[in-house]
């Protein structure tokens, strides 16, 4: 599968989160918008201010019924650590080998480094948002947080 774009229907993946549980992203397909932020790798600078924007964010993530899942390749045991060091409050998903980064088309950077890349995904399951950007940190939750609201809106005036 190549990369993916608005309008496109998430795949589905199936990986572990820090505490050893299995996500499936076809349970989750069908009741709550979903927030997947593809991160490099727990513990650098970039990532934990990142990942720390999205903790500090949860209450209003929570107010939206969307469900956040950082991924990187990083193993079980790293992500539990990372979690615990940061207080995060979302599971992380370990993606050893970038199998499912590779299955979204995560872009790498020029320097061969993973990407920083954030999808949102409607509750019908399909691709609503991409926000791509290695440097602008916070900016992933602002463009998440965004792009939900959009789908509340539609979701309100489709009912009416």
């Amino acid at each position: 599968m190549g990369k993916l774009k608005v309008g496109d229907e998430a795949p589905d993946f199936e990986l572990k989160d820090q505490d050893g549980n299995t996500v499936k992203f076809s349970d989750l397909k069908g009741k709550y918008p979903v927030v997947l932020f593809f991160y490099p790798k727990d513990k650098s600078y970039g990532c934990t201010r990142e990942a720390c924007t999205f903790r500090d964010s949860m209450s209003e993530f929570n107010e939206l019924n969307a469900k956040v899942f950082g991924i990187s390749s990083d193993s079980v045991e790293t992500h539990k650590s990372f979690a615990e060091q940061q207080k995060l409050t979302f599971p992380l998903l370990s993606d050893v080998g970038g199998k499912v980064r590779k299955l979204y088309g995560v872009p790498s950077t020029m320097f061969i480094m993973p990407g920083r890349c954030t999808y949102v995904i409607g509750p019908d399951g399909v691709v609503r948002h991409i926000y791509s950007s290695q440097v602008n940190f916070s900016n992933h939750v602002t463009e998440a947080k965004t792009a939900l609201e959009k789908i509340r809106v539609n979701a309100e005036t489709a009912e009416e």
